[in-house]
């Protein structure tokens, strides 16, 4: 399975993909799920994947295959993000009717994908793409999206995130929801892919793989976990009628 969160903020997007797939408890393998694109200066795209690997590979495929034989539309020849958001849908939908003609299978080939990024002379976008081909865009109401297993991710983003939050904050945010999950789900695991994008850049960032071992990370997971304990012991006593 997968784990995959975007967010889009004030100051900029965050994204934070898990790397492991699963096929059976003895099949565990190490694949991204995050990818850019991107012309400096000009315009930066990310993308992030979640469902059946073969449908997601062969939709990174075909959309670096148009960038690399120029055939349009591509990635970097479309004028906004809404067609972007198009175009991936577009290709999602052709490889799964690719894939198998009878719709009652297509549920074997579904995947869904987040699509952010920024083009020159326009705002942010961030898509939930469905296997469908359609998409719904954050909004500052909702300025995050989830896909895979998000439910043990999801409280502490509920709580904590919001619009304004600076970028900084809302990274260590984004790292407390996966070590939550990394420690209720044992189809989500490390390396981790992080990308931060400030708004207005117009830059691609390297994006940083956080393994087992990084120490940030590590130090994050026990504060956390110290201050979940303190915060519990410091709760209200529950009266009497709550113990009998």
């Amino acid at each position: 399975m997968t784990y995959c969160c975007a967010l889009r903020l004030k100051d900029g997007l965050v994204f934070v993909s898990d790397t492991r797939t699963n096929a059976g408890v003895d099949h565990i393998s190490v694949f991204r799920k995050l990818y850019t694109f991107g012309v400096e200066g000009e315009r930066f795209i990310s993308i992030q994947t979640s469902g059946n690997l073969a449908t997601t590979q062969a939709v990174i495929s075909h959309l670096n295959n148009h960038l690399e034989l120029k055939q349009e539309p591509n990635l970097y020849s479309v004028n906004t993000m809404f067609e972007i958001a198009e175009l991936v849908g577009q290709t999602l939908r052709k490889v799964i009717a690719d894939i198998t003609v009878d719709p009652d299978e297509h549920n074997n080939y579904s995947c869904s994908l987040l699509l952010g990024g920024q083009i020159k002379g326009a705002d942010m976008q961030l898509y939930n793409v469905y296997s469908q081909g359609n998409f719904i865009n954050a909004t500052e109401d909702t300025p995050y999206f989830q896909i895979g297993e998000s439910k043990y991710g999801k409280p502490i983003l509920d709580r904590a995130l919001v619009y304004e939050m600076p970028l900084d904050e809302a990274v260590r945010c984004c790292l407390i929801s996966f070590d939550s999950t990394l420690r209720s789900n044992v189809s989500v695991g490390m390396p981790l892919d992080t990308i931060v994008y400030k708004k207005d850049s117009l830059h691609i960032p390297n994006g940083k793989r956080i393994y087992e071992e990084d120490p940030y990370f590590r130090q994050l997971s026990k504060q956390w976990s110290d201050t979940l304990r303190r915060g519990v012991q410091e709760l209200p006593i529950p009266t009497n009628d709550y113990l009998e």
